[in-house]
C-alpha cells in the first residue's frame, strides 16, 4: 500500500469513538497533533484556532464548571446523583482538547472562514490521532456554546468554543459506516 492509499483509507475509514480510555496522546504526540491542525485550509495564514488541553483533575473541574451551569439554569440545587452524572461527562476520555476560533479582524478574511478554518484544523487533529492508533469524537451540546462555560475557560471576547474533542484508545468495535453514494452529494450545474 503507498504511503497515499494509507491516507485515503484513514479517512475513509474514521468513524467517532464514544468509548474511550487510556493511553490519551502523549505531549510529543499532542505536538504532531497540533502540526496537523497546522496544516488546515488558513486563508491568510492567521491560524485563527487554538486549543485548551484538558486532562487529568482538568476534566474534573470542567464536569463541576458543567454541573454549576446546569445547577444555575435548573434555579434549584440538583440532586447528587443528577450533579454527579454531568460532573462525570468530561471523564468519558483520557484527553479533552477545547477548540477555540480566535477570530481576528482581517479585510479579507471573514469571521466565518476563520472559524471553518478552525473547522478543518479539529478533522485534521482527529484523522491524525486515528493514524496514531488513537480514537475521538466531537462533542458539542448546550455546555459548548454557553457564555458561561467560554467565561470558565477563559475564552476572549473574539473567540468561540467550537466543542470538544475526546481523545483516548477506542474500546469497543469499530461502528460499521454505510457506505456514500457519491451521486446522492453531487450535482453538476449548470
Amino acid at each position: 500500500m503507498t504511503a497515499n492509499q494509507a491516507v485515503l483509507d484513514a479517512i475513509l475509514k474514521r468513524n467517532s469513538s464514544s468509548k474511550l480510555a487510556e493511553p490519551a496522546p502523549s505531549d510529543a504526540e499532542l505536538a504532531v497533533l497540533m502540526q496537523a491542525a497546522g496544516r488546515a485550509p488558513d486563508h491568510a495564514r492567521l491560524q485563527p484556532w487554538r486549543f485548551l488541553v484538558i486532562q487529568g483533575e482538568g476534566r474534573s473541574a470542567l464536569g463541576q464548571l458543567f454541573a454549576d451551569v446546569q445547577q444555575e439554569d435548573a434555579g434549584q440545587v440538583l440532586s447528587d446523583d443528577k450533579r454527579r452524572d454531568i460532573a462525570a461527562k468530561p471523564l468519558r476520555a483520557p484527553l479533552i482538547l477545547a477548540p477555540i476560533a480566535h477570530i481576528q479582524d482581517h479585510p479579507k478574511v471573514p469571521e466565518v472562514e476563520q472559524v471553518m478554518s478552525v473547522a478543518c484544523a479539529c478533522q485534521n487533529v482527529l484523522l491524525a490521532a486515528e493514524a496514531m492508533g488513537y480514537a475521538g469524537i466531537w462533542r458539542t451540546g448546550p455546555m459548548a456554546f454557553d457564555a458561561r462555560v467560554h467565561a470558565g475557560l477563559g475564552l476572549a471576547e473574539n473567540e468561540q468554543l467550537l466543542g470538544f474533542l475526546y481523545l483516548g484508545t477506542r474500546t469497543a468495535s469499530e461502528k460499521s459506516l454505510p457506505e456514500i453514494a457519491a451521486s446522492s452529494l453531487l450535482r453538476q450545474w449548470p
